[in-house]
């Protein structure tokens, strides 16, 4: 088992670009407004003059300090319905960046113009500590630490500043921002795992509140707002070091967290609720050219490669490989067979000269595009399990990893029979139990 301490830090860099839109303070007592256009121009149409209607400006009130505002419904966002009797359902594959922060190698960005080029919503999990500068540290009080602690450090201004414009656009591209808590404690000293529902109720809040207020913690009151409610907005999260989830559970629940994306060794199978909460977990999957599954993150593969992260350069291109080998063959497992979403987990990093997001990249071009397949979010994919007929999720769960309904689809999601009819040929008895998940594969998790 390898180990590994998350030691990513933001670099300075460019400054904040942000088009404006209308606003009015909100009931929270914040003053002062502004006003202004929709930061969209009219385009002139060939032949007779043609009126050209603008869209209506987007109407900013402000909470709080005015670190958020409310904006209006998030754009871009899909409308599930119900899966109709017999209907094959949708491969989903969710792309998740854990610590998500726009740094010197500008990743964040980089990968929100994948994501828009391939009809790609991702999850980005912010690091509450990310919104807080160094200088203010001593405003985070994490469970079972001394004040002003962190395993990943803080931030400074300008990183904060390009962070803010990242996360801002990626809400606007229908991108979700989830949570990936704050200071990344992990292990049995203190870690995450060890931490109660209260505290961990603690740390929610404290994530909660460096997003709600990170005007008033840095003093960049010039910068537009987030555009969003994050008490709304925020619905799942994952635990750093993906360890503690049986006392996360209860809390998310009291928070009003809809999923939670923090367990491990998933088996490629339909999901199901942990206390009325979706548990979307990493999973596990092939390793090409040996002889074990692993979870479908990019350090998991690194820890059963070079266990490091600057490892044999002339081993690189063959581990990238791997990697975006094992990715496929997972999906084409899922995509050929009973359709469970698929769930990738990265960090936004340069490990190995960057082979693993060259993977990851290469993957959301060759999936994204295909039939039948929707790169959602976390909390999309919560949106689409809700809209489903208990019963049918229940019919899916009965499919193993790989497998499609021996008798095909419209059999085994035809509707039910009449009350006193008799059962559609092919038409399963009864719905099985909800397989069970496996164990993990080789090599230390992180997250």
């Amino acid at each position: 088992m390898y180990s590994m301490r998350k030691t990513t830090a933001l670099a300075a860099v460019t400054a904040l670009a942000f088009g404006a839109v209308g606003c009015s303070s909100g009931s929270s007592g914040s003053s002062g407004s502004s006003s202004g256009g929709s930061g969209q121009s009219s385009r002139q149409h060939d032949g007779p003059a043609a009126a050209v209607q603008k869209p209506p400006a987007r109407v900013m009130k402000l909470i709080g300090d005015g670190s958020t505002a409310e904006t209006g419904a998030q754009p871009n966002q899909p409308k599930f319905e119900r899966l109709a009797p017999g209907e094959k359902p949708p491969q989903f594959v969710v792309f998740s960046w854990d610590g998500a922060g726009e740094d010197s190698q500008k990743l964040f960005s980089h990968f929100r113009e994948v994501g828009k080029e391939n009809n790609a919503a991702m999850t980005y999990f912010l690091s509450g500590v990310y919104l807080l500068p160094g200088d203010r540290k001593e405003v985070y009080a994490p469970p079972r630490h001394s004040r002003g602690a962190s395993d990943i450090g803080f931030t400074d201004r300008p990183e904060m500043t390009n962070t803010l414009q990242q996360i801002r656009l990626a809400w606007q591209d229908g991108s979700e921002i989830g949570t990936h808590f704050n200071g990344h404690f992990c292990g049995p000293n203190g870690g995450v795992g060890t931490w109660s529902s209260e505290e961990w109720k603690s740390e929610i809040e404290q994530a909660e509140g460096f997003v709600k207020n990170w005007k008033t913690n840095s003093g960049l009151t010039q910068l537009a707002p987030l555009p969003f409610d994050y008490s709304k907005e925020l619905v799942g999260g994952r635990a750093p070091c993906l360890e503690g989830q049986r006392n996360l559970i209860p809390a998310a629940k009291a928070m009003g967290f809809r999923y939670d994306a923090s367990s491990v060794g998933g088996r490629q199978v339909w999901p199901s609720q942990i206390d009325g909460v979706w548990d979307f977990p990493l999973q596990d999957i092939p390793v090409p050219g040996r002889a074990f599954e692993t979870l479908s993150m990019d350090y998991n593969f690194l820890a059963n490669q070079s266990g490091t992260t600057k490892g044999d350069p002339s081993m690189r291109d063959y581990w990238g490989r791997q990697m975006e080998n094992g990715l496929a063959a997972a999906f084409d497992r899922a995509y050929t067979g009973n359709r469970a979403p698929m769930f990738v987990g990265n960090h936004f990093e340069s490990w190995n000269g960057g082979v693993y997001m060259k993977a990851v990249e290469s993957t959301i071009k060759s999936v994204c595009n295909k039939d039948g397949v929707r790169c959602v979010s976390f909390k999309q994919m919560a949106d689409w399990m809700d809209a489903q007929d208990p019963a049918v999720l229940q019919k899916l769960r009965t499919l193993d990893v790989g497998q499609a309904p021996k008798e095909g689809w419209p059999a085994l999601l035809a509707a039910p029979a009449a009350p006193g009819a008799p059962a559609a040929s092919g038409a399963p008895a009864a719905p099985g139990a909800a397989a069970s998940a496996g164990a993990a594969g080789p090599g230390s998790k992180v997250s």
